[in-house]
């Protein structure tokens, strides 16, 4: 890591005295030519620096800013300098007269028309450094980096709850049905010929899909009856039902059972109605 960072520094040193002597070069010819389109030697010592100076900020503003429009709009600025100070290096060296220091006034070029371009060109970058300089300092200083969203990180906390803590359904216990109630034989015998074929599976509930273990603190308190003891309670619930009134869903709901059994009570009850008209209370 220590070595990486030796390689870097190294690197960075090259190149600022890289800059710095190519700086030195170009400031030669600005300021030869800063003094022939009239600027004392005051002006002519500022002026490269109004020039490449400029491109340094552009590029150091280039590589700050993070919105695209004001990268772009850096990016121009340092493209159109970095042009601007290639053509006024390229017409000092195509002007003997500029390289004399005792020169301090002459022409950019014998033609008029490229010699007013180039006057132009010289005497505008000034006031354009103003300008431009300006506005890339105000997106600088007015500039907002973006802040990484922070990524939530999920930990895995399931190997430390409890079973019913756990977001995935357990399977239920499979528990064995309760025998249907004894019942003396002439009425199971008689169950059988009333109940049409096909009755039991057009009547019983479809199977409830399993949706986990249903904790003990919610299961009900109520212990479970035995088929004696049902029956027992049917009997004395509806001693004075008619026989119209012994259906499956009203036993069901009197005595709170399942509509299996509900059905097994129906039956037994009207057998005995049957087999005993009078036994039913006025």
């Amino acid at each position: 890591m220590s070595l990486h960072r030796k390689g870097r520094a190294a690197l960075v040193l090259a190149l600022v005295a890289v800059v710095g002597m190519a700086f030195r070069v170009s400031w030669n010819a600005l300021r030869d030519v800063a003094r022939a389109i009239g600027a004392d030697s005051t002006a002519a010592l500022l002026y490269p620096f109004v020039v490449d100076g400029l491109m340094a900020l552009a590029l150091v503003a280039t590589l700050v800013l993070t919105d695209r429009a004001d990268k772009r709009f850096a990016l121009r600025v340092l493209a159109a300098y970095t042009l601007a100070s290639l053509v006024l290096n390229y017409v000092h060296g195509l002007v003997p007269e500029l390289h004399g220091g005792s020169i301090d006034w002459g022409r950019l070029a014998d033609w008029d028309p490229a010699n007013w371009a180039l006057v132009l060109l010289a005497t505008s970058l000034p006031v354009g450094s103003i300008y431009f300089g300006s506005d890339l300092v105000a997106k600088v200083l007015h500039h907002r980096p973006i802040e990484p969203t922070p990524i939530a990180v999920t930990v895995d906390t399931s190997t430390n709850r409890s079973t019913p803590d756990l977001g995935e359904s357990t399977p239920a216990t499979v528990t064995a049905a309760e025998p249907p109630a004894a019942l003396p034989a002439p009425v199971v015998v008689d169950l059988v010929k009333r109940i049409p074929v096909g009755a039991v599976a057009a009547e019983s509930p479809r199977p409830r899909a399993v949706t986990g273990r249903v904790p003990d603190a919610a299961r009900s308190p109520r212990p479970v009856r035995t088929a004696e003891q049902l029956l027992a309670e049917a009997r004395s619930v509806t001693a004075d039902w008619s026989v119209a009134d012994l259906t499956a869903e009203g036993i069901r709901k009197a005595v709170r059972t399942s509509p299996a059994k509900a059905r097994v009570l129906r039956e037994t009850l009207r057998g005995e109605r049957s087999a005993d008209p009078d036994g039913v209370a006025a």
